[in-house]
């Protein structure tokens, strides 16, 4: 299997993203999930392709991204989404909240996991919503799962909706499809919809391949609304091209009930990406996954060699190792103690969740080996 191999530190130091510009330059930054990886070529291609022709104008709309992305899902993920029934907008935080906003009401109960992406519990109360915490069931040692009976618990007092994180960010969870369904007929009992954020499916492992919620059953059908996009697998964040993808007469009429305007918030550049990527991305993906694989190992025999304290369970999705510094006593955010004792950026553990991530902090493996290497050393000489 080939490998895409990381741009060199002192060009990455050039880019202006958030990842590169937030910390001084003394720092290694691995807390955003942002890859350090060169763009795919066809990408870059058709991105510079627009800029010669001055193609910089509005989207035109949903259909072409859904067209693409419909042919990439039938082909890697076991997907077969209706083009028809995709609705396209910014990026995924964007598609969370707009749908709560159409399927929930004010101050109703919103399930969510922690450890769980930290913007999920803003999301839930932008879209005028109550988070309702019900953390994954298992941990590093074991594993994660769905906690079927806390979730059950909660939809019975009334949580009218449900978050969901598959591939779940920041453990690299890959939610096993009984899981699924039996949340999926815990949805159709208490009429509550899923949301299911689908960004890190391309990033699963083969080993472990990801199940798209709403190929579950007839339930997630139902009561299921999908958003997804190129953003995470391709390294896209900063274009904004997402979907919105349902699969029934409920689901389409969520999508009908959202403002015009949604659609509109694509970026061209974003749309541009998105289909170049589906259509032509899928060699350098498999490199990418391949060079994450190595690094997930990696990390392992480092952990071993120069932090045994540390816990960690590999990831079988996507590029973030969740890590267990407890042992080492640097207190409910470790993260704090690597920035300024190691000049490692982490990100904080207790955003992912105030109990779920103390003495936790989230490690981005998108990088070379060098780089993993050096802070890993760094780590184990601040101790």
């Amino acid at each position: 299997m080939h490998r895409v191999a990381a741009d060199p530190i002192d060009l990455l130091r050039t880019r202006t993203s958030a990842k590169w510009t937030a910390y001084d330059p003394d720092v290694l930054p691995l807390p955003v999930a942002e890859m350090d990886y060169p763009l795919a070529e066809p990408i870059a291609e058709a991105l510079h392709a627009a800029v010669r022709r001055s193609d910089t104008g509005y989207n035109r709309g949903s259909r072409p991204v859904a067209e693409a992305f419909a042919e990439f899902a039938a082909a890697r993920l076991g997907w077969e989404p209706d083009p028809g029934q995709v609705t396209c907008t910014a990026d995924v935080s964007m598609g969370i909240v707009e749908v709560l906003r159409r399927v929930v009401g004010p101050g109703a109960g919103v399930v969510i996991n922690p450890p769980i992406y930290p913007p999920f519990f803003d999301l839930v109360t932008e879209a005028g919503a109550t988070v309702v915490e019900v953390p994954l069931a298992g941990g590093i040692d074991d594993g994660w799962s769905l906690d079927l009976a806390g979730i059950e618990a909660a939809f019975a007092e009334g949580a009218r909706a449900m978050v969901l994180c598959n591939p779940h960010n920041p453990v690299g969870h890959v939610h096993h499809r009984d899981d699924l369904a039996a949340l999926a007929d815990l949805a159709a009992r208490f009429a509550v919809t899923i949301v299911s954020d689908e960004v890190h499916g391309p990033l699963a492992q083969p080993d472990a391949p990801y199940v798209p919620f709403l190929t579950v059953s007839d339930a997630a059908r139902e009561h299921g609304i999908a958003i997804s996009a190129a953003s995470k697998a391709f390294n896209l964040a900063g274009l904004k091209a997402a979907m919105i993808l349902t699969a029934s007469e409920r689901g389409d009429a969520v999508r009908a009930a959202l403002p015009y305007e949604v659609e509109w918030r694509m970026g061209q550049f974003g749309a541009i990406a998105s289909i170049a990527a589906f259509r032509h991305g899928a060699y350098w993906l498999d490199g990418v996954l391949a060079s994450i694989d190595d690094n997930r190992r990696l990390l392992v025999d480092l952990l071993a060699d120069l932090l045994p304290e540390v816990r960690y369970r590999m990831p079988d999705a996507s590029y973030l190792a969740w890590l267990d510094l407890s042992a080492l006593g640097w207190g409910d955010d470790p993260a704090e103690r690597a920035l300024t004792r190691a000049r490692v950026a982490l990100a904080p553990g207790p955003g992912f969740g105030a109990e779920a991530g103390r003495g936790h902090a989230r490690l981005n493996l998108a990088c070379s080996p060098e780089v993993l290497s050096e802070a890993i050393t760094r780590l184990a000489d601040a101790r």
